[in-house]
Parts: C-alpha cells; structure tokens; sequence
C-alpha cells in the first residue's frame, strides 16, 4: 500500500502541518499490516521538502506555490495514474490551502484523508479528521449530511510526539522557571513582547525560537544580556522542556496540546483566527488562563496576560487546578488512534 502526505513547513506558516505528519506518519509503520507501506511527502518547496527527508521519508518537492495547490493537480495525476486503478494510494492532506476542487480531481485517483481545523464547510473526502477539542460530532454531521464521507473529532486524535506519552511533570509550589513558546513562524515577534512584559525578578524564562523566527540573533543577543533569558532553538525533546518548567505561555495551536499532556499549567493566547476557536474553548471551559486575540487586540491580550501571570505564580492551588484539568485533554495517543484509521482505508 501507498501513502502520500502532502503538507508544507515554512517561514510563512510555521512547520507545524508538516511535524504532525511525520508524526503520524512513523506511527502508520507501526501498525500491523502497514510496517512495509510504500510513504512518500509531497511538498511545494525545497524548503518543505527538506523537513520532510529529514524525517527519514522519500519525498518530491512539487516547486509550486504553496498557496495555490490547484497548480500542482498536473503533476499529482500524472503520479498518480501510475499507481493500480484496484488499489489506489492514501492521500493524507493537511493544508490551509486546500480547495474542494482540488480535492475532487484527485478523489478518482487516490483515497482522500483530510485534517480539517476549521469545520467551516464540506470537503471532497473519503475520511475528515479534526482533532480539536472543541470539535464535534454534531457540526461534521450537519456539514457531511447526505454524503459518505467518514468523519472523527476531539482531542483523542491530537497527533503527538511519543516522547508526550506519559511524559513526566514535578509540581513545585514555588514558581521558578516560565517557558514561552509562539510557534515557528512568529513573524511579529510576538515572543519578544511577551517576555519583556512578564519578566520579573527571580525567575527564569525559557524562550523557544523556532527555524523561521525572524529575529534569531537578537534573542541570541537578549541571552547574552539577560542572565534570566535562556533561549532554546531546534528542541528535540520538547516534553522534557515542558516538564522543567512552573508556568509556559502559548500561541494555540498543537503546542497547547502537548503542554496538557504534560500538565504543565499554562496561559494560552490566539494570533490568528484559526487559533481563536482553541484559546476561546480553553478559557471558557477553565482549562488554563485566556489572555485574548493578539492579532485582534494586541495591548488587551498583553494586559490580560501580565495580570494572569502575576495571579498564576502567586497561587500554587490554581495552578493545580489548572493542571487537573488540562490532562483531560490529551494522553499522547492521537497519532496512534489515526495510523490505525489510515490503514483501514
């Protein structure tokens, strides 16, 4: 059996997609049936494309847009008509810029396995997936009513990382270590704000940088003059990371799910509007503090997130509350629950 994954990592949207389909990938050759599946990336860039074979995977490099995927349909049925009419290859997509169309030009050559997000409309699929927490089942039935498309939703599908599978966290009634993490693609350097916002005296931050951060030697330089500052880039074990530290602040996304996994208490903020729907369902639902929409109020969401900082490191029964209830969210075991669902198609 062949398994296609198409997903991108760049300075423009983070390496996120791209991580968690290499995740989800390793898992898929460890279910019975598939150890020997044929799996290949395919990427828009050289960029993507290297990410990709760093995981250890064949990949083809597409060199298209990847905002424009419709551009790349040519090259995909050409792949794909080699493949056997009786035995057409999985296509796991994971992109914000996928298109109904796209979808249907490809559905008579491949199975079409979609990571959805947004829950905004009904896509040309054989499979959807949203693992977000706030995902439900009653949204995809009314978006997918009178189709036969398969749908599966909530946070038992995150795709995590093995090294999230009972990962180990120490409760420390003193605060003394404060991680923050914006994601890999903080253009606005958001991160930086943040830090000179909640700095306080005693405590240490923990700042991680990602590949495409744009400012990477000015943190290399805050470092230098901040004995409080340590800057971690290229993390391998980020579990471990977590597990040190007393407090993390977070952009939403799939960084909010291994900080539950952990239990390590945390502030969440959104900066884009597919974020929004996370952070707002971690606040409503007292998971973890809620600071605001950055993207949208920038001063409000600073200000929120300084005054929950200063209540979180004063009140060690809130924090663990806070860790109580996010280790509801997630248990490390998504990746595996969606390698089997693949293999089943």
């Amino acid at each position: 059996m062949r398994y296609y994954f198409r997903a991108d990592g760049n300075a423009a949207t983070g390496a996120g997609h791209l991580m968690r389909c290499l995740t989800i990938a390793d898992e898929l050759q460890n279910v019975p049936g598939t150890e020997s599946a044929d799996i290949c990336f395919l990427c828009a860039d050289e960029t993507s494309g290297a990410l990709a074979e760093a995981g250890g995977y064949r990949t083809l490099v597409l060199h298209t847009d990847y905002r424009d995927m419709e551009a790349e349909l040519p090259q995909l049925a050409e792949l794909f008509s080699r493949e056997a009419p009786a035995r057409r290859p999985v296509l796991v997509v994971d992109s914000y810029h996928v298109t109904d169309s796209y979808l249907k030009a490809l559905g008579s050559r491949a199975r079409i396995f979609l990571l959805d997000d947004m829950a905004q409309q009904a896509y040309a699929a054989d499979c959807v997936l949203n693992y977000n927490a706030f995902a439900t089942q009653a949204r995809y039935r009314q978006l997918y009513q009178g189709t036969r498309v398969r749908f599966y939703t909530g946070s038992a599908y995150v795709p995590l990382r093995p090294q999230f599978r009972g990962a180990g966290y120490s409760f420390r009634e003193q605060v003394r270590d404060v991680l923050i993490t914006t994601g890999g693609g903080d253009q606005e350097n958001i991160a930086a704000r943040i830090f000179h916002r909640i700095q306080r005296p005693g405590l240490r931050y923990h700042a991680v940088i990602g590949r495409y951060h744009p400012d990477f030697e000015g943190w290399q330089r805050r470092a230098r003059e901040c004995p409080q500052l340590c800057v971690h880039h290229d993390v391998k074990d980020m579990a471990s990371l977590m597990g040190s530290c007393d407090i993390a602040v977070t952009a939403g996304g799939t960084t909010v799910y291994e900080l539950c996994a952990v239990g390590v208490p945390f502030l969440c903020f959104s900066y884009a509007e597919n974020q929004e729907s996370l952070t707002e369902y971690i606040g409503q639902e007292g998971i973890a503090g809620y600071c605001g929409a950055f993207h949208r109020d920038p001063a409000g969401t600073l200000s929120n997130m300084e005054r929950l900082m200063d209540t979180l490191t004063g009140d060690a029964r809130m924090r663990r509350r806070i860790r109580e209830r996010e280790q509801n969210l997630a248990d490390g075991l998504g990746a595996v629950r969606i390698a089997r669902l693949l293999s089943e198609l």
